[in-house]
Parts: structure tokens; C-alpha cells; sequence
């Protein structure tokens, strides 16, 4: 007989951090919504000490900005980790400076992309 297929109902930002936590041994996070529970689903996985499919716990680095993140994705991948961080789209623009670095080394990151509208006249989140 074969084995039966386990189906979960789930949000969107559990599929998400469900998948990066499986495929990453790293993860730079900053909660910032709509993102925020992406990050905190991976911080408790890896508090608990779930493994992914490496066999390993995912390495959790919480920063104090979008800025820290991006620089600490950076720095995982030329370091051969398989990095991921959580931002939403208001967050990704403060993420380019670092984003141009990872592109331009061709280092392999992944970005998860929770969609909220951009500020038109500024990049900082205090308006």
C-alpha cells in the first residue's frame, strides 16, 4: 500500500517560512510586517530545535534593521551557507545596496517577499 500524502491547511506566511526553514542553514531576520510571522515561525523552529532536510537546525540571526539583514544575508552566502532572509516589499528597497553586492558575486540567496504598499516619498518607515 502506499504511503498517504499529509495535506495541512495553512496560511501563505507559514507555506513560506515553512519551505525556507526546510532548504536554509541560515536565516538573518527583522520582523516587519507583513512579514513579521514568517520570521518568527523560522526563530521558533529553530529555538525548538527542528531539524531541516539537512539534518541541521537552522541558524537564526535576528538584526536590528533591513539594512543588518541584507548585510548578514551577504556575508552567510560568501561564506557558502544556504541563506534566506523575510522582508516586505517597503523593506526590500533598503535592502538594494546589499542586494547589488549578492547579484554582482552571483552568490545564490533567497528573499521572501510579503507585498504591502511603498511610502512614495521616502524609504524610512516612520513616514
Amino acid at each position: 500500500m502506499k504511503n498517504k500524502k499529509k495535506f495541512i491547511t495553512c496560511e501563505g506566511n507559514y507555506a513560506a517560512a515553512y519551505i525556507a526553514y526546510m532548504f536554509s542553514e541560515v536565516a538573518a531576520i527583522y520582523p516587519i510586517t507583513p512579514s513579521s510571522d514568517m520570521a518568527e515561525y523560522v526563530d521558533q523552529w529553530s529555538a525548538s530545535g527542528k531539524k531541516n532536510i539537512f539534518g541541521e537546525t537552522v541558524k537564526v540571526s535576528e538584526m536590528q534593521s533591513e539594512g543588518g539583514a541584507s548585510g548578514a544575508v551577504h556575508g552567510s552566502l560568501q561564506a557558502g551557507a544556504l541563506t534566506t532572509t523575510f522582508t516586505a516589499s517597503q523593506g526590500l528597497l533598503l535592502m538594494i545596496p546589499n542586494m547589488y553586492k549578492i547579484s554582482g558575486e552571483l552568490l545564490p540567496g533567497v528573499f521572501h517577499v510579503s507585498a504591502r504598499s511603498l511610502a512614495a516619498q521616502s524609504l524610512s518607515i516612520f513616514g
